[in-house]
């Protein structure tokens, strides 16, 4: 069951640093009119960052949820305007663990939560890992966590995080073929 809409309006009404709320209506095919209440987000990226011993991994307080150390891929929004992707991603895995790779893949890309939100992220493997000096943001608290990729399982049950979880599982799919 597959419909056309269109948007007919869009207002914001709220706007801060890093998302925006807007009240937006839509037609569908059929006439009906709806109005949803929309997360704007920039999108994200995320690294599987592995080498023959370890899958990296972050720790991080994440607030919102209550969550003093959430174990997570390394990941970054996208807040360069005009930088690619994978220069994104590139930028972050320095930044977050001081790491750069040889080899960049992209993997999959997925909307974080569709029913509100419109945030994107996209997910790479990094691999031909070597340590690489970058500035980071005084206000991050992250702990690098080098955990052992024979214990991929590990971390994926230790994981809550859903772009870490969608990489994870990703990961454990490739090496398992």
């Amino acid at each position: 069951m597959s419909s056309e809409f269109e948007r007919l309006e869009s207002e914001t009404a709220w706007e801060g640093k890093i998302a925006t709320v807007r009240v937006e209506r839509f037609r569908h095919e059929d006439g009906e009119e709806v109005t949803r209440e929309v997360v704007g987000h920039p999108g994200a990226v995320a690294m599987v960052a592995h080498d023959e011993e370890h899958v990296w991994l972050v720790r991080q307080p994440r607030e919102v949820v209550g969550e003093p150390a959430l174990l997570e891929l390394p990941a970054g929004k996208l807040d360069e305007e005009g930088e690619e992707l994978v220069a994104t991603a590139k930028r972050e895995l320095a930044e977050e663990i001081g790491k750069a790779a040889e080899r960049w893949e992209h993997l999959h890309s997925f909307f974080t939560t569709p029913g509100f939100s419109d945030e994107q992220c996209h997910i790479y493997l990094a691999t031909g890992l070597s340590d690489r000096e970058e500035e980071t943001e005084e206000n991050e608290r992250i702990e690098i966590v080098p955990w052992p990729l024979a214990d991929l399982d590990g971390a994926i049950e230790a994981c809550h995080d859903a772009k870490s979880l969608i990489g994870l599982l990703l990961l454990r799919a490739r090496r398992s073929a």
